[in-house]
């Protein structure tokens, strides 16, 4: 499954690092892909592992808004 987040509040490279980070430490996700100047986070995941809330909370928990 893949679905895009759209991040409010990142903006520099370690705020990229920090959001790909977060979600690549949750079980089922396979990739990550930030993209700074739209604030979109591409994330591809297995549904049966992780839910879409807790992408959305893992990003928020780094301090990023998820719209």
């Amino acid at each position: 499954m893949q679905t895009s987040l759209d991040v409010r509040g990142m903006t520099c490279g370690h705020c990229k690092m920090s959001v790909e980070g977060a979600l690549n430490e949750l079980e089922g996700v396979s990739s990550v892909e930030v993209d700074l100047g739209t604030g979109k986070v591409q994330v591809t995941y297995d549904e049966s592992k992780v839910t879409l809330e807790q992408l959305q909370e893992a990003v928020e928990d780094q301090g990023y808004d998820v719209a």
